[in-house]
This record gives structure tokens, C-alpha cells and sequence, in this order.
């Protein structure tokens, strides 16, 4: 974000938001003018699992509340979405749809004519040899025919510079990578690994604050004030048997 600088950012596959927010917080604090556009059906697919509506409701609460000059929401399949993206328009798209080989080659042929003469294309799930999951396929094909760099780490990150006009800080950064792969991967991977370790302890924080609420809400309600005497009563025959 901070080497291409984007106007226009394009993700294809959303789900929950983790990585859609992360580039709208980094547009935030980079002083960016970025528009982000998040495309999905939020039905979910074979990969991700179904779901229910509470997912989309909720990125669009964090949407609405934390980004509302900045992020749009576009719900629908890809190929249904794709003429409200301007040809010509997107700096930086990042495809995360289904991870089949047809499905990421159709995502990327789609979409590529959306790229501008400076764009550059993400590719998510690159480094994943699981059943079912082809990008990695895709990548192997196409990584040559561009500046690229490829993460291993969180199931594989593809950095494609496919524009005729990609700033030179983001080439320079993909000449620097592949000449230092060992030293880039483990740095970054480091980093993720620090930021995933952040998020599951403020998660767990969360959900024991939750948890302590709800009984403390639990406590003051009239039901656990009226079986009082009960549970009471529970406790004495309890010491009586011991």
C-alpha cells in the first residue's frame, strides 16, 4: 500500500473483511485518498464454507462505522459486479474468490482489464497444494510474464506488477525480494505472525469480557435473584454428603 499508493483498490472475495479492512485502516493511516471496493456474494462456497447473512451485516457495520467515505460493498458474483468497475481504473486488485484453477484464471481474465497502466494484482492462497485449490497452478503459469514476488506464509501471497507503468518503489521492492528471498519471507512472515498473535488475544479478551457481562447481567436479573434460596439449598445437601 505504501509503495503503490493506490486510488483504487479492488477485492474480489471479502468474506469476513480481515484483509479488506486491514488496506482501508493502512489507506487511514498512510493519509491515502484510496477508494476500496469489496465484491463478494457472501453466500460463501466449498472452500470458505456457507454462511449466514450475520456476516455480511456485519462487515457492513464495520464498513458504515469505520470507513464510510472509503469503502463500498458490491454483493454479488464477480462476473455479475464486473461492469460497475471502470476499465482502466483499479492500481490494486486483490483476487480471493473460490481457489480453483478455472476459477482464478476466469477471476483474473475478467478482471485484468479493469487494471490501470500502474496496477498491480494480489493473488491470495498462491502457496496452498491442498485438493481443490488450483492458484497456485495459475501462478506458475503467469509469474514469469510479469515482476513478480511470491509469499509462502498464511497459504501463499502472489505480487503481480502486470501494469506498463508500476511505480518504481513497488519494482524495486519485487527485484529486492527475489534476490533476498529467504531474508523478505521470513520477515514478513514474522510479521504476520505477530499481528495474527495480537488479534487472537484481543479476540480472547473480547469474548471473556462478553462472557463476564452476560453473568454479571445474569446476576442482577430477577430469575437469579428469585432461585437464590435454591441454589442456596443445592449447596448445603452438596457439604452434607461430603
Amino acid at each position: 500500500m505504501d509503495a503503490l499508493r493506490p486510488r483504487t483498490l479492488v477485492e474480489l472475495g471479502t468474506h469476513t473483511g480481515f484483509s479488506f479492512f486491514a488496506f482501508a485502516e493502512l489507506a487511514d493511516r498512510l493519509g491515502l485518498d484510496t477508494r476500496l471496493f469489496a465484491l463478494d456474494s457472501w453466500e460463501g462456497d466449498d472452500h470458505a464454507g456457507f454462511y449466514d447473512e450475520s456476516v455480511y451485516e456485519s462487515v457492513k457495520a464495520i464498513a458504515e462505522a469505520d470507513f464510510p467515505h472509503r469503502t463500498e460493498l458490491i454483493r454479488g458474483y464477480f462476473s455479475e459486479s464486473a461492469p460497475r468497475i471502470d476499465d482502466n481504473s483499479v492500481e490494486l486488485l486483490h483476487i480471493d474468490g473460490r481457489h480453483g484453477y478455472e476459477d482464478v484464471r476466469e477471476d483474473f481474465e475478467e478482471y485484468l482489464p479493469k487494471v490501470a497502466d500502474n496496477g498491480v494484482v494480489l493473488f491470495h492462497d498462491c502457496y496452498e497444494f491442498r485438493e481443490g485449490f488450483g492458484v497456485h497452478r495459475f501462478w506458475d503459469e503467469i509469474a514469469d510474464r510479469w515482476p513478480s514476488f511470491r509469499f509462502h506464509h498464511g497459504h501463499g501471497l502472489g505480487v503481480l506488477a502486470v501494469g506498463t507503468d508500476v511505480p518504481d518503489s513497488v519494482l524495486a521492492f519485487i527485484e529486492y525480494a527475489n534476490s533476498h528471498e529467504h531474508e523478505v519471507r521470513d520477515f514478513y512472515a514474522q510479521l504476520g505472525a505477530r499481528v495474527t498473535e495480537e488479534y487472537v488475544v484481543r479476540e480472547q479478551a473480547a469474548r471473556a469480557g462478553a462472557l463476564e457481562a452476560e453473568i454479571a447481567d445474569l446476576r442482577a436479573s430477577t430469575s437469579w435473584k428469585v432461585t437464590s434460596p435454591l441454589r442456596a439449598l443445592g449447596a448445603l445437601r452438596l457439604r452434607g454428603r461430603s
